[in-house]
């Protein structure tokens, strides 16, 4: 059986390390005040990869946390995969060289599908895409907006086209530890040949084994956020029943 990749999830709201409930940037809790400093703890910790996304960027639609961005890929060696506010190409070149391993394109996939289709062109095995859900239809500019588009559909778009990955996140669960909607990503990986990350609600190490278990088109990664921070995931823990 395949590894599954745990990704720890360091979300940038002002500078700091924060977690939020469902997107709401006005519930934000801080965890860490340097994002540097949390990255370098996850690295220590075992982890392979860290997951960060600009909160502030995604819905301003442009870089607003490049600094602490800048201090992560400064303190850690692990590969890093970055989202939030990257909407040209001339962004995700700039990152790509600024050395962020995975760029993840969110807003442009449903509103500029182009764009993914020619940066994957460009930056082969380096562009992810994130579908954001929220009551079945896919969310952009940060989740302050839906679409009418489901997350199958979008997915769709980008078969083909050399996306490493897809990170589905469910925002009705994102930042609730209610656990994983584990059919709602199994249907997703099922659906499409791209490697599907799960995202959003993950409560404790039994949403690992769940995932892991799950019969059909396996998952190939999954974000830790919430649970990893307030101690109820121990990272030992999970990277053993991970891989």
């Amino acid at each position: 059986m395949a590894p599954l990749i745990l990704y720890p999830a360091i979300d940038l709201k002002d500078g700091q390390c924060v977690r939020v409930v469902r997107g709401d940037l006005g519930q934000a809790t801080v965890f860490n005040s340097s994002p540097a400093d949390q990255a370098r703890a996850w690295a220590d910790g075992g982890f392979h990869w860290v997951h960060v996304v600009d909160l502030n960027g995604a819905v301003e639609g442009k870089a607003v946390n490049a600094k602490a961005v800048e201090a992560i890929l400064e303190a850690v060696s692990i590969p890093v995969q970055l989202g939030g506010g990257i909407r040209t190409l001339a962004d995700i070149e700039r990152w790509i060289e600024a050395g962020v391993s995975r760029v993840i394109l969110g807003t442009v996939a449903v509103r500029e599908p182009e764009i993914v289709r020619e940066a994957a062109r460009l930056f082969p095995e380096q562009i992810a895409v994130s579908v954001d859900v929220r009551a079945g239809k896919v969310a952009v500019q940060g989740w302050t907006e839906d679409s009418d588009l489901d997350a199958i559909t979008v997915a769709k778009r980008f078969e083909d086209v050399g996306v490493s990955a897809l990170i589905i996140t469910d925002i009705d669960r994102d930042g609730t530890t209610m656990g994983f909607n584990v059919e709602a990503f199994g249907a997703i990986a099922d659906a499409v040949a791209i490697p599907v990350i799960a995202a959003g609600g993950l409560a404790s190490v039994e949403d690992i084994v769940k995932l892991k278990a799950r019969k059909g088109t396996p998952i190939a990664g999954a974000v830790l956020g919430r649970a990893l921070y307030n101690g109820d995931i121990v990272p030992a823990e999970a990277l053993k029943v991970a891989a």
